[in-house]
């Protein structure tokens, strides 16, 4: 295996991971934008923390269609795992950098979109191996089994107790889970709440690929996502996915309760190619 190999890419994928990356940067910058408008908004009503998270999401959205573009290239065992360790660093950096980021929003915006980053591309790549649409189903199974299990009696139990406990009273370094929660903003907070993991997104960008490889919209604007991704429509794109992982999330804000979102995505993804499926058959 040469090291070309490993570190070359075709000139459309370049091109796309340059939009995307720099999207991303774009997307940190107007997350830093609505941070800044937060620290004015001084009313209690729990429309304000639905709209920013809404525009947040709405955002991240955005920064999947360039990525629905990318093509598929043949590679080894060895170009993921150099790649994935490469980006797993990376991560661990930018955590080493500062581990106290308290009263630095804009690096924590900066770490979120990197975590974005990552997800966007190990989301693609899984979404490469799912060939056929019924496949889908052990694959929200099992995600929905182990994310449940985990949340009920397992690891994400015990890191969910500390986030809680390290944001509630802030004493000495966060957990070591802190590194892969992605951050948002929220009006009136003075720094970035934790929101959702990064295995949370790589499910949102595993499933808005698979639909666009298999020809199903699950874009509740109207037009596919793919379409939007080749006219450069940026603004028009709200995935199945996407309102999932929100419905969740505000589920959680408003009962006060931790919510496992992986079974909440899996439930509603389904139920959607289920009714899309059954559409499509009804018209043949």
């Amino acid at each position: 295996m040469s090291w070309q190999s490993l570190t070359t890419f075709s000139r459309n994928n370049r091109r796309l991971i340059l939009i995307l990356i720099m999207s991303h940067l774009l997307w940190c910058v107007a997350v830093l934008g609505l941070w800044s408008f937060g620290q004015l908004v001084t009313s209690t009503s729990l429309w304000w923390p639905a709209l920013f998270l809404f525009l947040q999401l709405y955002g991240a959205a955005q920064l999947l269609l360039p990525a629905l573009l990318l093509h598929p290239e043949r590679r080894e065992r060895g170009f993921y795992l150099m790649w994935g360790l490469l980006l797993g660093v990376a991560v661990w950096l930018i955590n080493l950098w500062a581990p106290d980021e308290r009263g630095l929003p804009w690096l924590m915006i900066l770490k979120s979109g990197l975590l974005l980053l990552v997800a966007t591309f190990v989301g693609a790549v899984l979404a490469r191996y799912v060939r056929r649409l019924w496949e889908l189903l052990p694959v929200c199974l099992v995600m929905s089994l182990a994310d449940f299990a985990s949340w009920s009696a397992g690891p994400t139990a015990g890191f969910a107790r500390q986030i809680e406990s390290y944001y509630r009273k802030p004493v000495g370094p966060p957990p070591l889970v802190d590194m892969v929660l992605i951050k948002l903003t929220l009006p009136g907070a003075s720094s970035l709440v934790p929101v959702f993991g990064i295995s949370d997104w790589i499910m949102v960008a595993f499933f808005s690929m698979v639909a666009s490889r298999h020809v199903i919209n699950d874009n509740l604007l109207r037009a596919p996502g793919l379409t939007l991704a080749r006219y450069g429509r940026f603004g028009c794109y709200l995935p199945v996915a996407v309102v999932a992982l929100l419905s969740a999330i505000l589920l959680a804000q408003v009962s006060g309760r931790f919510v496992p979102v992986l079974p909440v995505i899996a439930l509603v993804m389904l139920l959607w190619y289920s009714l899309k499926l059954l559409f499509v058959a009804s018209r043949r």
